[in-house]
């Protein structure tokens, strides 16, 4: 059965692949899943028919059949467990690799978060220019650490997982910033995230709805 997921119509990204719904159509891609796409504008996403899908109204939201999930991290692990691919055979491995899946939302994510809600939602606030520097450290802190556990490696656990790419996409949500680039090591890793072949045509997908060449509905 073909999933579908919703995406923004009109995405603030305006297709950089930094939305959430970035990471679904990744993992698809990977495991050679094919799918559709709804588009939902931001009017939509507060309606009834989506609420029933995603209770806060956000993206993405996938449906497979009389299943409906919201939250990336509660998707990725679904399309995980159900196609080869993301996943290693054994089993303390793949406990590993859902570990940093949760590593990435749980402990690298809510700084980030915090720096974007800084820029976008407190920038004529009083405090900003004091918080700044704050928020900033404790993203270098976090990726001081997982730098120094990756370090030479190209993968976080052996070969490449749904924890990697779950940890890639939200370490490439900081680059505007120009984080990123003050580490190479981890640099270096989402360069090579982002050369996968999966990677490339999920990026292209939610790009072409960016620049009205989708075909989506």
């Amino acid at each position: 059965m073909t999933p579908t997921i919703t995406a923004f119509e009109s995405s603030p990204d305006r297709g950089q692949g930094l939305a959430r719904d970035m990471r679904v159509r990744w993992a698809l891609e990977e495991v050679g899943q094919p799918y559709t796409v709804r588009l939902v504008s931001f009017a939509a996403m507060k309606q009834p028919a989506h609420l029933a899908l995603q209770p806060f109204g956000q993206i993405p939201t996938y449906e497979e059949g009389d299943l409906a999930l919201f939250e990336t991290g509660s998707i990725l692990l679904h399309i995980a467990e159900h196609h080869p691919g993301l996943l290693p055979a054994d089993a303390n491995a793949r406990a590993r690799a859902i570990t940093w899946m949760f590593a990435a939302v749980g402990t690298v994510e809510p700084p980030i978060l915090e720096l974007q809600t800084l820029k976008f939602g407190e920038g004529n606030k009083p405090w900003f220019e004091q918080r700044l520097p704050l928020v900033m450290d404790r993203i270098r802190d976090r990726f001081t650490q997982l730098a120094a556990r990756l370090s030479d490696a190209d993968w976080l656990d052996g070969a490449f997982t749904v924890g990697d790419l779950m940890m890639v996409h939200v370490l490439l949500r900081v680059r505007p910033s120009g984080l990123l680039a003050e580490f190479p090591t981890l640099a270096a890793y989402t360069a090579r995230a982002e050369a996968r072949p999966a990677y490339r045509r999920a990026f292209a997908a939610q790009l072409a709805v960016a620049t009205g060449k989708s075909s989506v509905s």
